[in-house]
């Protein structure tokens, strides 16, 4: 299907514009802008003024000015020379089309391939007026090519999004293959790794390139009976990268090892690590888990780039009177408040926002976590160390010496830690940690399973914050979507009597690589302990506790707050189901 459209305010009923084989007239763009009546001659003549001052550009001048946007100009040339508009957000790209041009090409003269019309290329050019670009592109091609007129920001965006590593990484891990051969002598990998060029370092090299471009925030390399598996994890969801010769997982495991400082003679056992890797104008922290399978060693990395910055509460997308009773309790000077949720729910990032909130000049902050993922001003933080029996447990004991008005724990692993922290709650000091509880009224029964006495959870417990993460629908290709059973089930018991629900879900699209979304947002509950939640917890009367709890959070769970997300069209009925949400615990405690 030919997706690019004619641009708007064309004359009435006119079909969409052809691109026709040749050069495009030698027009000036001022010019062109004025017959267009998009700009004044005025703001023409002002733009050359500057222009001869700066030397930048005359559509770069006006879009900086504010005078034009890049989509209006895009769209004023496209009327001028009669060739299409398209819109790079929602074309739906195809790989071996775009590859027709090396991406070296495509962003030296801002050109992306759209379509192979068999007499023609259709090609997309940041500046249809450059007809130095267009000759080179020819040249290259070696095919007739047609203009279509696109804003240049999206062509920048585009050519991350299509040309991912995925080919280069396929090729270097090849020549990996070439390199080791049947025998693998690890020695002689050993002494080559370090060789500038050697392919193992420019295959593990590309992956965290490709990874970032896509904000992936894991790797995972898995050896597999038929090859080596290689996935990045992106918003939440593992994307295969590629599958290779399992004879390279080997050489890759070692590397990796060599770079956190691990035991590379060691393959029987799991092994926990990290490193800091620079990529151009980033640093990124890795954190590096291997563990032995049947097939030989899985790595996966969890990735976290340096000076990417610390969220603020008022920016993970709590409710807004949520947010307000949080900052409440984060304003007490003892007590204990948890964040619960599975691996890889947010609580890390909701933890140091709440940080953020209280780390003030006139207190002592002190945090002890493992690993230190987000290196704190003014905030003393420990990184504990099993080897060395730095312990959670025993670095807490000693920070209680050393005077501190917070501290951030960064898991209650055991019964020990979790006792300490709530001690250190109860005798005047701030204790902020995580849980892995599936919602927040059955966490302080997980603490007394972990046998901690009951007394000191009821004195002790502030408040508890339970979140997942959803993933957002694409906005480019979100539309409205009709119910399965199983989902309109969930809505009759989540709303009121004549309430009712227009849920939206992302098509797919090249913005978000046809997955249908792009980003992610946590969903919370929380849970206040009061007087009369206190002495139940302090009874350890379940019973009456969850009756007590449901009632304070009627209409306020993650069901509910998933459930306004689905009304506003910011995310998907799968995917509200998908974090565990059903009918029965959304709507046992009403």
């Amino acid at each position: 299907m030919n997706m690019a459209t004619a641009a708007p305010n064309g004359p009435p009923g006119a079909d969409t514009p052809r691109p026709a084989p040749g050069r495009p007239e030698k027009l000036r763009l001022g010019d062109v802008l004025v017959q267009q009546r998009l700009i004044s001659q005025e703001q023409l003549q002002q733009t050359l003024d500057l222009q001869r001052t700066t030397g930048k550009k005359m559509g770069r001048l006006l879009i900086e000015t504010g005078v034009i946007t890049e989509e209006l100009l895009a769209n004023g040339l496209a009327r001028q020379l009669r060739i299409p508009f398209v819109n790079l957000k929602t074309f739906p790209f195809r790989a071996d089309v775009v590859k027709l041009l090396p991406e070296s090409s495509a962003r030296r003269f801002k050109a992306l391939v759209l379509e192979d019309k068999g007499d023609l290329l259709l090609v997309a050019l940041g500046d249809p007026l450059d007809l130095f670009a267009f000759d080179e592109l020819t040249r290259i091609l070696k095919r007739n090519i047609g203009i279509a007129a696109v804003p240049e920001s999206q062509l920048a965006l585009a050519f991350d999004r299509l040309y991912r590593r995925t080919e280069e990484i396929s090729g270097l891990a090849r020549a990996l293959e070439k390199d080791i051969g049947d025998a693998v002598d690890f020695g002689e990998l050993t002494a080559s790794v370090g060789i500038e060029g050697a392919p193992v370092v420019r295959l593990l090299q590309s992956l965290f390139e490709d990874a970032v471009q896509v904000g992936a925030s894991d790797v995972h390399i898995e050896p597999q009976e038929a090859g080596l598996q290689i996935r990045v994890r992106v918003d939440g969801v593992l994307q295969t990268q590629t599958l290779a010769d399992k004879r390279i997982g080997g050489a890759l495991a070692q590397r990796l090892k060599l770079m956190a400082g691990l035991d590379i003679s060691e393959k029987r056992l799991p092994q926990d690590g990290r490193f800091s890797v620079r990529l151009k104008d980033n640093t990124i922290d890795v954190r590096l888990s291997t563990l032995p399978t049947t097939y030989g060693e899985s790595a996966v990395m969890r990735l976290l780039i340096q000076g990417s910055g610390m969220r603020r509460l008022d920016t993970i997308g709590m409710p807004a009177d949520m947010l307000k009773r949080f900052r409440e309790v984060l304003t007490r000077s003892a007590g204990m408040v948890l964040v619960t949720g599975p691996t890889g729910s947010g609580k890390t990032t909701t933890l140091y926002a709440a940080l953020a909130e209280v780390n003030a000049a006139e207190l002592k902050v002190i945090t002890v976590e493992d690993p230190v993922e987000y290196r704190l001003p003014g905030i003393t933080q420990v990184q504990v160390n099993d080897k060395i029996e730095l312990t959670f447990s025993r670095v807490l004991r000693a920070c209680l010496r050393q005077d501190p008005d917070v501290i951030l724990v960064g898991e209650m692993r055991d019964a020990e830690t979790a006792e300490i922290g709530l001690r250190a709650a109860i005798t005047g000091h701030l204790v902020l940690s995580t849980l892995h509880t599936r919602d927040a009224i059955s966490t302080p029964f997980r603490l007394l399973d972990m046998g901690v006495p009951p007394f000191m959870v009821a004195t002790s417990l502030q408040a508890v914050i339970a979140q997942r993460l959803l993933r957002l629908n694409c906005t480019e290709c979100a539309a409205p979507h009709a119910p399965s059973p199983q989902e309109q089930s969930w809505l009759d018991a989540m709303l009121a009597p004549g309430q009712t629900v227009a849920p939206k879900r992302g098509l797919g699209c090249s913005a978000c690589n046809g997955t249908g979304y792009s980003g992610r947002q946590g969903v919370y509950e929380l849970l206040e302990m009061d007087a009369e939640l206190t002495q139940a917890a302090s009874h350890s009367d379940p019973a009456t506790f969850m009756k007590l709890a449901g009632v304070r959070m009627q209409g306020h769970t993650m069901a509910h707050h998933a459930l306004a997300l689905v009304r506003e069209g910011r995310t998907s009925m799968a995917e509200a189901l998908r974090v565990g949400f059903d009918v029965d615990d959304s709507t046992e405690r009403e």
